[in-house]
C-alpha cells in the first residue's frame, strides 16, 4: 500500500495544498516554494491555482501560474501579474492550493495522507476485531515506513503503528475504517510510557 500526498497539509476540507511560498527568488516576481506534494511534475499541468493566506487580514486569491522550475529540493513559481521583488514579497508564507476534487488520480493500492486522518483502526490478529484508536496524524519523518499516529481510548498519549502493507487487511476510506493484523507486542512496544514509568531528570 503506497501512501502519497498531493498534500501533507490540509488547510480546509475543500483545498489541497501543493506548496508553501518561502521568499522572492529573482528580480521579476519569481517566488521560491517548499514542495508539499508527491507530484511536483503536475505543476506543468496546473495553471489556475489558489493562494491561501495564513493571515486573516490578507484575503485568499486566485492566480495563474505562468512557469515553474525545480531549484534543488524546492520549486520556483512565476505567477501572472507578479512581476517584481516587491510583488513577490507580498506572497511570502502563502500556500499554493487546488480544489480537492482536482487531486491527481492514484493507483489502486495508493491512498492520500489526509484521507487517513480520522480513520478508526481495528486489529484482527487475535481472531477477533479489536478497536485500537483513531488516526490523528501520519509521521513520514522518523522511519522509511510512514507511522500512523493514533489516539487510543484507553491509552494516555499516542500510539505509533507502521503503515506497512504486510499489516493491512482492508482500507475502507468511505467508512473511515482501516483493518490491520498487527504482530504480537507491537502495540506494547509503541505505546507511551505509563505514568509511573516516567522518571524525572
Amino acid at each position: 500500500m503506497n501512501q502519497r500526498s498531493d498534500s501533507s497539509i490540509q488547510s480546509e476540507q475543500s483545498w489541497v495544498v501543493l506548496a508553501r511560498l518561502v521568499r522572492p527568488q529573482g528580480r521579476h516576481g519569481e517566488v521560491l516554494a517548499d514542495i508539499l506534494t508527491d507530484f511536483p511534475e503536475r505543476f506543468s499541468e496546473r495553471r489556475e491555482l489558489v493562494l491561501l493566506s495564513n493571515n486573516p487580514k490578507v484575503p485568499d486569491r486566485n492566480i495563474t501560474l505562468e512557469s515553474h522550475w525545480q531549484h534543488k529540493n524546492r520549486v520556483v513559481l512565476k505567477f501572472s501579474g507578479i512581476d517584481s521583488i516587491s510583488d513577490a514579497e507580498t506572497l511570502r508564507g502563502m500556500d499554493v492550493a487546488i480544489p480537492r476534487e482536482q487531486r491527481a488520480a492514484l493507483e489502486d493500492d495508493s491512498v492520500y495522507v489526509d484521507d487517513l486522518i480520522d480513520c478508526e483502526v481495528f486489529d484482527l490478529s487475535q481472531g477477533q476485531t479489536v478497536h485500537i484508536g483513531k488516526i490523528v496524524d501520519v509521521d513520514r519523518e522518523i522511519t522509511s515506513t510512514p507511522l500512523l499516529v493514533l489516539q487510543a481510548p484507553d491509552v494516555k498519549g499516542e500510539l505509533l503503528i507502521p503503515f506497512a502493507k504486510a499489516y493491512l487487511k482492508k482500507i475502507a476510506l468511505g467508512e473511515k475504517r482501516i483493518e490491520m493484523s498487527l504482530p504480537e507486542g507491537l502495540l506494547t512496544i509503541n505505546a507511551p510510557p505509563a505514568k509511573d514509568e516516567v522518571k524525572s531528570e
